[in-house]
């Protein structure tokens, strides 16, 4: 129990000394003091209450999620009869009152429409009602009408989406822990630490990233554009920048194309011609083999790059484009093209999302919270070593000696796993310091059992260590499982306490119970001792 090999000695002081080390990054940029740069520096992550930055509450519309499952079911309708053996031959259809209605040209196709049809549709979660109801009226109208089962399906499932959408493109803005998490049915809150002006976070999380490359109707009359007026099947469409390209609408057909979330990559680079910012876009395998199709059937027609609505620009199509890759140009700065290029990287968004709510947190406060968290534990650890020091005597210098140590380690840990530290997680860090002579006080008492009872020196150390250890590890099981479900249930700030607490108790096991236990048995072997003073 107390025999420790000189290999063990010095594993378990190279995990404490690494650990400990890794702390200082952190101690050196909280004093002011410069690091030097040519060593690690891993740093913990200060949380928005400490180290300031921008609050964006999101917030986005299920008129739109209601919109595009008419336009996609539409479209799904369409060639889902037209590939049917035999095919299926409709009428226009109508999208009219939230429904989609059409007629049958020939009745007697009723049933096989029917049937069709039926696979379109599918269950609504565990509601037991289907997303679509589909009904037949007259004998030749199919009705297909989305339920509101369906709808908040398709709701909560856009707005996953968004979420990790939000995320990905925050992240490759390259800022720190981000505080990304759905409020309420349709919004977003964004808190990001150390962000002082949110208007780039803005721009970027308010560009649903939608690109469509779609046909150019050129049937179309202009002065019917000008007047709203579009073909069949087609819509009227802007372009992005008027000033230059014109505010001349153009018609481009408002079903089939290509969608941009069958891109593999999108970077921005510069046009090779006249230097100008682009994007450069790469299709997966499916986008890349509809993209040569698009453009090998439509050879001299123009086609639009739409861009959330927008054109970006409308070039005719020379001849078949089969290397998966294209180039989107427009009236883009180096930097909004960078932040396009991120945009269609991270996937475009389901829905819109805007701004409903902005605050963006000054440094100030943080600063206060640190300083009296700082204060407050340095006050709790003074006190706790001076009462076991004198109540402990040496035992108390080994107990305080491992507080010490426990500090740095927690410290250390959080900066290389790169935690993010909130004003809660102080609270966390205070509250194990203070639980960390726990341990201690428990082993040291049994000890002085032990001796009480008359076993020599040795030996009530050595109970004293085992027969503690049972009720040190069911004590902070406990909290392990608390901490756990804090931390899976909770968010934000809850999380980061439930963090900081789960290291504090691993951290503090390990030094209250294995490195104290270390020292005392170097010192019994050295000293000898036939006496104790507790």
């Amino acid at each position: 129990m107390l025999d420790f090999p000189r290999w063990k000695q010095a594993w378990l002081w190279f995990i404490t000394l690494a650990c400990a080390l890794a702390a200082l990054p952190s101690i050196f940029s909280v004093a002011g003091l410069p690091w030097p740069s040519a060593l690690p520096n891993p740093k913990i992550n200060l949380g928005l209450d400490l180290a300031g930055g921008s609050h964006l509450l999101l917030e986005a519309s299920t008129d739109q999620v209601r919109r595009q499952r008419l336009d996609s079911m539409e479209e799904e309708v369409r060639n889902r009869l037209r590939q049917a053996e035999p095919q299926i031959q409709i009428g226009d259809i109508s999208t009219r009152d939230g429904s989609v209605s059409f007629m049958l040209q020939d009745p007697a196709q009723i049933d096989a429409a029917r049937e069709q049809l039926q696979t379109l549709t599918q269950g609504a979660g565990m509601t037991g009602q289907r997303d679509w109801d589909l009904q037949v009226l007259d004998g030749n109208r199919i009705v297909l009408t989305p339920t509101e089962a369906g709808l908040k399906l398709a709701v909560t499932q856009a707005m996953e989406t968004a979420t990790e959408v939000v995320r990905k493109r925050i992240d490759a803005l390259g800022t720190r822990e981000p505080t990304i998490i759905r409020q309420g049915d349709d919004r977003i809150v964004v808190q990001v630490p150390g962000l002082k002006d949110p208007a780039a976070l803005k721009d970027l999380l308010g560009q649903t990233a939608k690109l469509e490359f779609k046909l150019v109707d050129t049937t179309a009359n202009p002065a019917e554009l000008a007047q709203g007026i579009a073909p069949p099947g087609a819509e009227i469409v802007y372009y992005a920048d008027p000033a230059k390209d014109g505010a001349q609408p153009i018609a481009v057909r408002r079903l089939g194309g290509i969608k941009g979330d069958q891109l593999s990559n999108a970077q921005a680079g510069n046009n090779q011609q006249n230097n100008q910012p682009v994007v450069n876009i790469t299709f997966d395998q499916q986008g890349g083999a509809k993209f040569a199709k698009l453009t090998t059937e439509n050879v001299n027609r123009p086609f639009a790059i739409i861009l959330d609505g927008k054109v970006l620009s409308a070039p005719n199509i020379n001849e078949p484009i089969i290397g998966g890759t294209a180039q989107i140009s427009g009236s883009f700065t180096a930097e909004t093209a960078n932040q396009l290029a991120i945009a269609l990287r991270s996937g475009a968004l389901p829905v819109d999302l805007k701004v409903v709510e902005e605050r963006t947190v000054g440094p100030d406060l943080g600063a206060d919270s640190i300083e009296k968290g700082m204060i407050a534990f340095g006050v709790g650890t003074l006190v706790l070593m001076a009462f076991m020091l004198f109540t402990y005597g040496r035992f108390g210098v080994y107990t305080c000696t491992a507080l010490i140590l426990n500090t740095l380690m927690i410290l250390g840990i959080m900066a290389v796993i790169g935690t993010t530290l909130t004003l809660p997680g102080i609270a966390g860090f205070v509250l194990t310091i203070g639980a960390a002579v726990d341990a201690n006080v428990l082993i040291n008492e049994r000890i002085r059992e032990e001796r009480a009872r008359g076993r020599k020196v040795v030996q009530a150390v050595e109970f004293g260590y085992s027969e503690a250890r049972s009720a040190i590890f069911d004590g902070n099981i406990t909290n392990v499982i608390a901490a756990t479900l804090m931390f899976l249930i909770g968010s934000g700030p809850v999380k980061g306490f439930a963090v900081v607490l789960m290291i504090g108790i691993a951290t503090s096991v390990f030094t209250a119970v294995t490195l104290t236990r270390m020292w005392v048995a170097g010192w019994l072997r050295r000293a000898r001792p036939t006496e104790l003073v507790l």
